[in-house]
């Protein structure tokens, strides 16, 4: 049985990884301060990624999946921390273009601060620098918005609650904007394939290969919830994130190289119907933001 550890497994991404290993047969360690619930089946390791001392010694991983990793520090402790591993796959982010490269973006495109994402995507930078300077045969992984059953980010669930309500919904200008996703059940089948695969390539884009408009991911998350959208087109100068859930950027990630190893990924409505039923019955697990608050406050008159 092979040992992995998974870095947090309380929250959403790292918890999905952490639950998905466990059903595959694992031996799964999860390494967080225990201030949560745990996943059924995980070997905790109590302990700040950042304060280890020899909580990691005398283990040995095949796999460290790294989903916490925000930074140079969260990397280089770790590594310090760690007795020995086979194989290690860092969860980075698509924050790390910037906005004014050229799109789609490919792994080859140069990395560098971007404006709507900020310290978060130059702290991935350095994470991946840091671990790729260790650890030459690691591999990363750039996913772009992540979704599905555990999400914790007032995302789709926003849109859901929206329904819910029978609200109209509020769309920024046009709703032509697009939004690229991938789910996280995706993101497991993928690093199975670089485990069993162990391609030349370490750095890869991951996500859907097709993009949807935001009108059409709203329509399509009131028609999970058994509602039709109604829309509200707001054109006015008001900052996007105050009353939607992400920002006003536009980006997609070339998955060309994903498509390769993994040529088809989770149905985005059988993937939204999976969140919306998981949201159902965790309604308190997300951390919600003041959204529907601000729109009927400040665009009720629209």
């Amino acid at each position: 049985m092979k040992k992995v550890l998974v870095t947090g497994g309380t929250v959403f991404v790292s918890r999905y990884v952490a639950e998905y290993y466990v059903k595959a047969g694992y031996e799964v360690f999860v390494l967080n301060r225990n201030s949560r619930q745990q996943c059924e089946g995980v070997t905790l390791i109590e302990a700040d990624r950042n304060a280890l001392g020899d909580k990691l010694k005398g283990y040995h991983f095949d796999v460290v999946f790294d989903v916490t990793a925000y930074n140079a520090k969260d990397v280089n402790c770790l590594l310090d921390a760690l007795d020995s591993f086979d194989d290690y796959i860092l969860i980075s982010s698509s924050a790390v273009y910037p906005e004014y490269c050229k799109q789609p973006f490919t792994e080859e495109t140069e990395v560098g601060a971007n404006k709507f994402w900020k310290k978060y995507g130059t702290d991935k930078i350095e994470a991946e620098a840091a671990l790729m300077e260790r650890v030459p045969n690691a591999y990363i992984l750039r996913p772009p918005y992540l979704y599905g059953s555990l999400n914790n980010v007032y995302r789709e669930a926003f849109v859901f609650d929206c329904a819910m309500q029978e609200r109209k919904f509020y769309l920024p200008k046009d709703g032509a904007m697009k939004l690229q996703f991938f789910h996280v059940k995706d993101l497991c089948r993928f690093m199975d394939i670089i485990l069993e695969k162990k391609p030349s390539q370490h750095i890869f884009n991951v996500g859907n290969k097709e993009s949807i408009s935001i009108k059409d991911w709203v329509t399509l998350c009131y028609r999970i919830a058994d509602k039709e959208a109604e829309f509200v087109n707001v054109y006015e100068e008001i900052e996007q994130r105050k009353y939607f859930s992400f920002y006003d950027y536009e980006y997609a990630l070339d998955v060309q190289k994903q498509c390769e190893l993994m040529p088809v990924t989770e149905d985005l409505e059988v993937g939204l119907r999976e969140a919306y039923n998981w949201y159902l019955n965790n309604q308190d697990k997300v951390i919600k933001r003041p959204y529907i608050e601000f729109i009927d406050k400040e665009l009720k008159e629209i």
